[in-house]
């Protein structure tokens, strides 16, 4: 029984989704404007992380030539 009454809040909502598309109304509230804003906000912030981690990864191999001195030093006691 829990598995039809999942299935029909799956058809529930694809039919929600779909009736909104024909009306073309895709946000019929504040709410649903502000989760956009924020779900996009997000996806930007992931993308730009990812582009700034590929770009350290391409520069690393470029720079590896200098010395680090953090990692190549011993410490006397």
């Amino acid at each position: 029984m829990g598995q039809s009454n999942t299935q029909q809040e799956f058809q529930d909502q694809f039919n929600n989704v779909v009736s909104r598309l024909q009306s073309k109304q895709f946000f019929q509230s504040d709410w649903d404007i502000a989760s956009f804003a924020i779900f996009f906000i997000f996806i930007g912030m992931v993308v730009l992380l990812l582009i700034l981690v590929l770009i350290r990864c391409c520069c690393c191999c470029c720079c590896d030539d200098e010395v680090n001195t953090f990692t190549h030093t011993v410490h006397q006691l």
